[in-house]
């Protein structure tokens, strides 16, 4: 899939993207595939498949979540900074915090929103537990998003907390989604989750079907969660 192939697949999801947002993309790809050679950021090297897996792949979050200029969505996990940074290049005005505790990948990251100066943008080199008990933080974003960090039961209890009343968690799964989902239900609702919802994708050229799995936040989470680093992970909430 190249650039201009991109702009026009997304199209179908609301998104139009203008010859400088193109560009963004561009430059992106370009720091991406220089910055792999020393530092792994993404096991995808071919740059063709980049485009479809990652770039294309984020953009697909907008099927949900609509248009996010205006909105404040945080990316937990980021890594190379997907699916937070192509969400920003298409909704310049949205607000987005990325959250990547490998410093390496944070200095990445701030390299690419200095090259294509994104503006409202915040790089924390921070665990996601730590920062969802700060106020600043925590019950502060419209949108907590994650793409292949954890299994369901886990990323609840990060996004959830940093989610405020009335906003979503977002979460990119594979053919996982549907069992993992059902675990998790308990936890979500002790999360202050309602019913998850899910969304099949299907990325050009597989026959793999991805999720986007939403839940919204109904109430408050308990001040307990998440608990301290390592927990979530370590001994999931019960389903």
């Amino acid at each position: 899939m190249e650039l201009t192939r991109l702009a026009e697949a997304v199209t179908g999801f609301g998104v139009a993207l203008s010859a400088d947002q193109q560009a963004q993309f561009a430059a992106y790809w370009q720091l991406l595939l220089a910055w792999n050679e020393r530092l792994n950021l993404t096991a995808v090297r071919d740059p063709e498949t980049i485009i479809e897996r990652h770039f294309y792949d984020s953009l697909t979050c907008v099927a949900v979540t609509g248009d996010l200029n205006g909105r404040a969505l945080i990316d937990v996990g980021t890594g190379a900074g997907f699916p937070g940074l192509p969400l920003k290049i298409a909704f310049p005005q949205m607000q987005l915090t990325l959250v990547e505790s490998v410093a390496k990948k944070a200095s990445f990251l701030q390299t690419i929103v200095v090259e294509l100066r994104l503006a409202s943008v915040q790089i924390v080199a921070e665990r996601a537990e730590v920062l969802a008990h700060q106020p600043a933080h925590r019950a502060h974003y419209d949108w907590a998003v994650a793409r292949a960090v954890a299994e369901m039961r886990v990323l609840a209890e990060y996004l959830l907390p940093f989610c405020r009343v009335g906003g979503f968690m977002l979460a990119q799964k594979g053919e996982k989604a549907v069992a993992e989902t059902a675990i998790a239900a308990a936890a979500i609702r002790l999360l202050g989750g309602g019913p998850a919802q899910l969304h099949p994708m299907t990325l050009p050229g597989t026959t793999n079907l991805h999720y986007l799995v939403t839940v919204e936040k109904c109430a408050p989470t308990p001040e307990l969660y998440p608990r301290r680093p390592g927990m979530a992970a370590k001994r999931p909430l019960a389903g």
